[in-house]
């Protein structure tokens, strides 16, 4: 059984398999740095459907019939799902998961939902707790502007620090330890509020949750930056990326060339429009899934701390004057057998 060490840790005993891993993504992601590692590329926004929110369901059943379809596996062989989105009621999941039969959580962590949602699924799949589960979350940058800022028609500025909600999916099946990609540990985070109150400078409200859960998994796993290939937060972007690394350095901790951020690996800033960086549930949960464990399998990669990083503000609350709470979730993905 899993193992709790009573700081938000758990360590996995029998070490769960990522079994399979699927994306699906907008033109603009698909033009990105990354976006020959991506199984779905659309170059429409619209997915074929109707409205943005129907299209950033499309996406979640197109992510999950993607790891699907490279597991071998059917909807049928999926006992437990954990999905999540940035809208209201988690709708993009919601609505996009009602035919196939599974049985569903839906989580909101805002950007955290991916890291969230694949510790839950590590969790059940370490504890046997059915054959399969799946994480899945997704992000649309036009159904993002139309709840939390302006429809896209509006034409509003955008200011620097702001980041560009990736119209973007990534799912992950894990299963019973078989081969590598394992999970190995989960840090779960508590809430932060240093009292940002600027809705377009997101990396800096969440920069102290990832620091904070970065170094509750340090002091649990007995480790250092320089124990891990790569330590990836999502999604902080330039301007989080830097605060999280100016954290460090007051602790005399370097995170030196091994740290990244999906928000930053998703998109080219100099060549696409996006200001500071990517964001969005979508965003983190593709690089993961398109890019990183594929790495791992291949065996580029060994040990992969994620951690995504989400905002758990509300429109509404934000414009009555509150700050905005942050979360971070951290998970240890490993390529070592060892137990």
């Amino acid at each position: 059984m899993s193992v709790y060490t009573k700081n938000g840790t758990v360590i996995m005993e029998n070490l769960p398999s990522v079994v399979s891993f699927g994306t699906a993504v907008g033109r603009m992601e698909g033009e990105g740095p990354l976006g020959s590692c991506f199984d779905y590329v659309d170059d429409s926004p619209d997915f074929g459907e109707s409205t943005w929110e129907k299209a950033e369901s499309r996406l979640q059943q197109l992510a999950f019939g993607q790891a699907l379809s490279k597991g071998g596996l059917s909807e049928s062989d999926i006992d437990f799902m954990f999905a999540g989105d940035l809208l209201n009621q988690c709708a993009a999941s919601g609505y996009g998961m009602r035919d196939n039969g599974v049985s569903f959580f839906g989580l909101y962590g805002a950007c955290s939902t991916m890291a969230e949602s694949l510790a839950l699924a590590a969790i059940f799949a370490d504890n046997g707790i059915g054959q399969y589960t799946a994480a899945v979350t997704s992000s649309h940058f036009c159904s993002a502007e139309r709840q939390f800022r302006f429809p896209e028609n509006y034409g509003g500025q955008r200011t620097p620090t702001s980041q560009w909600t990736a119209t973007a999916s990534g799912c992950a099946i894990l299963g019973a330890h078989y081969e590598a990609p394992y999970i190995k540990a989960v840090t779960v985070g508590n809430i932060t509020d240093m009292g940002i109150k600027d809705a377009n400078n997101m990396g800096a409200a969440m920069a102290p949750a990832a620091y904070a859960t970065l170094k509750c998994h340090f002091a649990a796993a007995h480790s250092s930056p320089a124990d891990y290939d790569l330590i990836l937060t999502g999604d902080l972007g330039y301007v989080g990326s830097e605060l999280l690394r100016d954290l460090f350095l007051q602790d005399g901790i370097t995170l030196g060339d091994s740290y990244n951020d999906c928000g930053l690996m998703l998109f080219d800033r100099e060549k696409q429009d996006v200001h500071a960086g990517g964001s969005g549930c979508g965003c983190s949960a593709a690089v993961l899934c398109g890019h990183i464990l594929p790495r791992m399998r291949k065996g580029e990669l060994r040990n992969v701390l994620f951690t995504a990083t989400g905002a758990l503000m509300s429109t509404t609350l934000v414009q009555q004057g509150e700050s905005i709470p942050a979360i971070a979730h951290c998970v240890h993905i490993t390529a070592s057998d060892g137990r």
